[in-house]
């Protein structure tokens, strides 16, 4: 079983690309250097907020950024090992390199199959199967998100998220993104964006987002993973988003916003109900992240995690 998705498709209908690309050009990013992460590790996270992903719920904070979270070599050897293993193409393989804005999940992605639950479900039972031993050998990327996320929580649980008849979502979900690839910005949240009201996930007032970083695509590394404006969605928004046309929102409101970098290794969350984007790739190199979605509610003394 391999459970590898080479046929992914947005969960909501995105807008014009050439009209997003232009919007953007007239209306240069406001990168505001008073709204940073909080870095670099849990222990100084901590000391400076002292209940950080309320800080994250509250928009106090574009992002958390532990770095160094995961071994770098690991990565490394995981990306060799799905390679090996036909859950992905070699990059330089010829109808990879000539094929735009192509993206493979090896997981389950409830924003990509969540229409139907029942298939849904089934499908993540054969991603626990797999990621049961996909990962010997090596240090569990996903405990280590699910561990870093506990170490954040203060006086919350953290586990899988799952139904009330005790079936599984999936726990996490690698994104390999190859060419251009880019999302223009957006939101996510299960409620709010994808109505998907039928799974307990929906209950959640705040949604998260985890993203470790396994391969920049650039050997330099250090790239962009995602710019996070300072912005929470509101309906008022949602025009500007379906036009393709926020950043003309963004520059006539004023919003600043932050670019989050990373190396292979580096963990972050940050507030998936904050305005996102993701730059298209500028290497050769496809950039692969896992990559786990947070339901997260002030009162609820449970974080459920899922992909």
């Amino acid at each position: 079983m391999t459970n590898a998705d080479p046929n992914w498709k947005p969960a909501v209908a995105e807008p014009d690309r050439d009209t997003v690309l232009a919007n953007r050009k007239a209306h240069p990013l406001r990168f505001d250097p008073n709204w940073r992460p909080a870095e670099p590790d849990v222990r100084t996270v901590r000391s400076h907020y002292p209940d950080p992903l309320q800080a994250l719920a509250e928009a106090r904070i574009p992002a958390i950024i532990l770095r160094g979270a995961y071994p770098a070599a690991d990565c490394a050897g995981l990306i060799r090992r799905f390679i090996d293993r036909g859950l992905m193409p070699d990059p330089a393989a010829p109808e990879i390199s000539s094929e735009p804005r192509k993206r493979i999940d090896i997981g389950t992605s409830l924003g990509n199959r969540g229409a139907d639950k029942e298939a849904f479900l089934k499908h993540a039972a054969g991603t626990n199967e797999l990621f049961a031993t996909l990962f010997d050998g090596f240090k569990n990327p996903v405990q280590t998100m699910y561990d870093s996320l506990a170490a954040l929580a203060v006086g919350k649980t953290v586990a899988g998220a799952h139904e009330p008849d005790g079936r599984h979502y999936g726990p996490a979900i690698f994104r390999i993104h190859y060419g251009d690839h880019a999302y223009a910005p957006h939101f996510d949240h299960v409620g709010l964006r994808e109505k998907r009201f039928n799974y307990t996930v929906s209950r959640f007032k705040n949604q998260f987002a985890g993203i470790l970083c396994l391969q920049n695509d650039t050997p330099e590394g250090g790239g962009t993973q995602t710019i996070v404006h300072h912005r929470l969605w509101t309906p008022d928004v949602e025009p500007s988003l379906v036009a393709g046309s926020f950043h003309a929102y963004a520059d006539e409101h004023k919003i600043g916003c932050c670019g989050v970098g990373l190396n292979p290794g580096d963990l972050y969350f940050f507030n998936t109900q904050c305005i996102h984007e993701v730059p298209a790739l500028l290497g050769k190199s496809p950039r692969i992240v896992l990559a786990v979605f947070i339901g997260y509610s002030p009162e609820d003394k449970e974080i459920l995690v899922w992909s």
